[in-house]
């Protein structure tokens, strides 16, 4: 793969990102304490947004970009018009409006995601080797929209949040434009005909008859609902702790992911499958805690700890269960397999963990903020119930094939 090819990938999984993270961390805090005034309820559907994008995406590559349309042409046209809808979003001063449109938004935004998988695999002598290389510009773009927002604008401490959409307008607009001068990426099954079966990844039910994968299937789609309580709670929590640069440092999160994945063969080499996915479980319960007793003041170590703890969190859990589930599907369904457990885990779970996260925060809700205590003993007690429940059943595959 050329440098110049390198450079225009990087770039392009490094703005995806950005005009994804530096809206989406804060978006709790601006619709609750900003102008919206949201209730806690009504900002985890604004969440189950992006669960709802995670549904009806592979639709939206199944039947268009799989056809009809070159990748990278898609992308530009989507961020494009992705740049529009952000900029009305910016203008929004009730929460129906604003919800309508950011659901509009997620829609055509989430597919993104895979668009910009297949158009950088579509480049790559060795993906193997070269994939990561590009795919880690993408959690760095995370991590600078969380040093922008934080640290360098303030928009925390200026109340100012709603800023986020319109930087996401217009960063959506350059990597729109530069979208169509991305190397091109033909339609992968065009003259072909795509059924439904294969757009929701039902071929791969099969592996559930496996007990120990349907076991891992259900735990996957579980551990999602604590999983939404971070996403959508902690950034809110941090500000009313009174936390000093909050969207910065919960980029250090991602940084902590960034690590982990680089250090991911020598764990999975060590531990196996099992261990693995119950450190990453585990790692839930230790960083909600961390949450519950952590404060502002002598105990923000504990804060930052949770935070952290991102990197084995995520990648512990997801990513070796996308391996697990790579290694159980094998060639013939493995694109249907992958399909499936992500059709499960951000579209199902994540949509039931965001509504759920919204009515124990809302219940929890104080005349000065929110009782945290209460709400993170909640996700804690989850997670920790799921561990136990995949310790009790899941059996090492390692072990299994002996």
């Amino acid at each position: 793969m050329k440098s110049t090819v390198r450079f225009q990938l990087s770039l392009m999984m490094f703005l995806n990102f950005f005009i994804w993270g530096i809206w989406f961390v804060t978006m709790g805090t601006y619709l609750t304490k900003g102008s919206i005034a949201a209730s806690d309820s009504q900002a985890g559907l604004a969440y189950g947004t992006q669960a709802l994008g995670a549904i009806i995406a592979p639709f939206i590559m199944g039947l268009i970009a799989d056809k009809y349309f070159a990748a990278q042409k898609l992308l530009g046209l989507i961020h494009l018009a992705g740049a529009v809808l952000m900029y009305f979003i910016y203008q929004q001063s009730s929460f129906d409006s604003l919800y309508s449109l950011l659901l509009g938004y997620m829609i055509i935004f989430m597919p993104t995601l895979a668009l910009v998988n297949a158009i950088a695999l579509k480049q790559m002598d060795s993906p193997e080797k070269q994939f990561s290389l590009v795919r880690v510009w993408g959690t760095i773009g995370w991590i600078v929209a969380g040093i922008f927002v934080g640290k360098i604008l303030g928009l925390e401490q200026k109340a100012q949040l709603q800023q986020t959409f319109l930087i996401s307008s217009g960063v959506s607009v350059v990597l729109g434009v530069l979208s169509f001068f991305l190397p091109n990426t033909p339609p992968p099954k065009a003259g072909t005909t795509t059924t439904v079966r294969e757009i929701l990844g039902l071929d791969a039910l099969a592996l559930l008859k496996d007990k120990n994968y349907l076991i891992f299937f259900l735990s996957s789609v579980l551990i999602c609902i604590p999983l939404a309580f971070y996403y959508q709670e902690t950034n809110k929590f941090l500000n009313e702790l009174q936390v000093p640069e909050a969207a910065f440092k919960m980029s250090w999160g991602q940084m902590s992911e960034t690590l982990f994945l680089f250090l991911m063969p020598l764990f999975f080499t060590r531990l196996g499958v099992k261990k693995m996915l119950l450190i990453g479980m585990l790692a839930w319960v230790v960083r909600y805690l961390c949450f519950d007793f952590g404060n502002a003041d002598s105990m923000a170590w504990l804060l930052y700890i949770g935070i952290i703890l991102h990197g084995i969190c995520y990648d512990f859990f997801f990513v070796t269960g996308q391996i697990y589930t790579d290694e159980r599907a094998g060639e013939r369904i493995r694109s249907s397999a992958q399909g499936m457990i992500t059709l499960a885990t951000y579209g199902v779970g994540m949509l039931i963990g965001f509504w759920f996260a919204g009515m124990v925060t809302e219940h929890y809700k104080t005349a000065d903020g929110h009782d945290w205590q209460k709400v993170w003993i909640i996700p804690a007690a989850f997670a920790g119930a799921v561990t136990v429940l995949f310790l009790i059943f899941f059996k090492d595959p390692k072990k299994q094939t002996a």
